[in-house]
């Protein structure tokens, strides 16, 4: 500790992005000048595996040159609508899919598949799990990333997810404490406020994220959320010494590794700045800083921190104690041997991905009636993905739920606009005339109501509908009737197939809704 300049300190608490598949010039500019540590990768830096393992590599070869300490390389890989590994690794389902499986076993199977993915790429360090617990429907962030609207359910399966991710090797940080949950504004747009006491948030929020300090969580993420009832000072939980030092660490034993949410996120950026939001996350209690896409913004993040220090605003007793934490998890995680997934392994974990995935299919209302190859009376109608929310991944323009579907069972398919509009909805009325049964895939219906006004009315012109949600499911809760309702909780390709099993008789839905009924 005492060899590093202060700027070699502060680089190792900084956690930075770029654009591209390759290491641009710019970035090593910045991991030089600012000896940054620790690199976040998202899909935009991602390709295939091969392309993934190269960057990885050079990434640790070019930090542990700058540095002296290899790199904490990180992603956002929670499965389902959040991945960031590429289509050629195994990707798993989602959180509130796994928990509808009725078997943490899955979660606990899903952290270890993941693990090996990554390690197999050169990551070492993993955003997930999510504890927050989905107890507002209209949460627009959380929603199918949580297990479920219950501490119980939240608990076991996101603990047994981190337990799958730490055993295969690869450091996991819960998030986003202390709840993201109870929300309807996404820190990633806005700040949002949680107006709950401590001890009403000791009865909910809290009890995943004590459950896991106590069976040794590793690393944690704070929020971006303002508690006014707890922070009196009127900043969010990441700037709040009273919820970062004070509740965490004190009060509830938390002795891992603190990181910040991306500070660039309009939670901070727009209300703080990036800078002010760095140090005041430090002056918090936080060790490890996420500035994600803008390297103008690591600068001057570097910077005023580095002021900080020099004038005395921020104790340098503060920094090192951060530097030392840091090293610390690098020492355990940070060598990665790039050990190869074979191809029978690599087989291994796809199979149980797709049997997880088939186990979370829901019925969750009407009579399920599967439709015979070639069926002339189907239409099989719905929606291309879209982007929900800022921290899922880019919806995919090649990925049809109607398409696929329809080629798989050899029906016809027609394409709707995301939110139909009621020229839209006449036009479809029209094109479905001469067919009796229609399947109709939702998308998060709830945010874009056409799509449910579509299925209500084919259920009164008397069709026999059956609606997929493949988003939120409290879209089928909005449903007349006894339309026959399916939740698959997530647009992926794995989880369309799924339903095709389901829809063709092939299989027989398992799953159970981890919502309170």
């Amino acid at each position: 500790m005492k060899e590093l300049t202060l700027r070699e300190k502060v680089g190792q608490l900084i956690v930075a992005g770029f654009p591209g598949h390759d290491l641009d010039e710019a970035t090593q500019r910045l991991i030089a000048d600012y000896k940054i540590g620790n690199i976040i990768l998202f899909a935009h830096n991602v390709k295939d595996k091969k392309q993934v393992k190269d960057l990885c590599t050079e990434l640790q070869v070019q930090i542990t040159e700058q540095t002296g300490h290899p790199a904490l390389i990180s992603i956002d890989q929670e499965g389902g609508r959040v991945t960031r590994l590429p289509k050629d690794a195994v990707n798993v389902s989602g959180a509130m899919a796994i928990a509808s499986t009725g078997r943490p076993e899955n979660a606990y199977a899903a952290g270890r598949i993941t693990a090996r993915e990554m390690r197999a790429l050169g990551m070492n360090f993993n955003l997930a799990p999510v504890l927050d617990i989905n107890n507002n429907k209209k949460n627009p962030v959380i929603n199918v990333r949580s297990y479920g609207d219950t501490a119980e359910v939240v608990t076991e399966y996101g603990l047994q997810m981190m337990r799958g991710l730490e055993e295969g090797g690869v450091l996991a940080a819960i998030k986003h404490f202390p709840g993201h949950g109870d929300t309807a504004v996404d820190s990633h747009l806005g700040l949002p406020s949680i107006d709950k006491s401590l001890e009403a948030l000791a009865e909910l929020e809290l009890k995943p994220f004590q459950a896991a300090i106590d069976s040794g969580a590793e690393a944690l993420t704070s929020a971006h959320i303002l508690f006014p009832s707890i922070e009196k000072t009127g900043v969010p939980a990441t700037m709040s010494r009273t919820i970062i030092t004070d509740l965490l660490k004190d009060k509830m034993g938390y002795q891992g590794l603190v990181i910040s949410d991306c500070l660039e996120m309009n939670a901070i950026q727009k209300y703080y700045g990036t800078a002010e939001g760095a140090v005041g996350a430090l002056k918090a209690g936080v060790h490890l800083l996420f500035i994600s896409h803008s390297g103008q913004l690591v600068m001057d993040a570097v910077e005023r921190i580095e002021q900080a220090v020099e004038t005395g605003e921020l104790p340098i007793a503060i920094v090192d104690e951060a530097v030392e934490k840091v090293l610390y998890y690098k020492a355990k995680y940070g060598q990665v041997t790039h050990e190869e997934c074979s191809k029978d392994e690599h087989a291994v974990n796809q199979r149980a991905a797709e049997a997880i995935s088939l186990e979370s299919i829901c019925h969750v209302s009407g009579k399920l009636e599967s439709i015979g190859h070639g069926a002339s009376d189907t239409m099989i109608i719905g929606s291309l993905p879209n982007r929900p929310d800022q921290a899922s991944s880019h919806a995919s323009t090649e990925l049809s739920f109607p398409a696929l579907a329809a080629a798989a069972l050899g029906t016809e398919h027609l394409l709707t606009d995301l939110n139909p509009d009621k020229q839209e909805l006449e036009r479809i009325v029209e094109s479905v005339q001469g067919y009796s049964k229609i399947v109709v895939g939702l998308y998060n219906g709830c945010d874009h109501t056409g799509q449910l006004e579509l299925v209500n009315r084919l259920y009164r012109d008397g069709k026999q509908v059956t609606a997929v949600a493949l988003g939120k499911p409290y879209d089928l809760e909005m449903l007349e009737g006894d339309v026959c309702g399916l939740a698959a909780f997530e647009y992926t390709r794995m989880a369309i197939q799924s339903v095709i099993r389901i829809l063709g008789g092939e299989s027989v839905p398992t799953g159970k809704l981890s919502l309170r009924q």
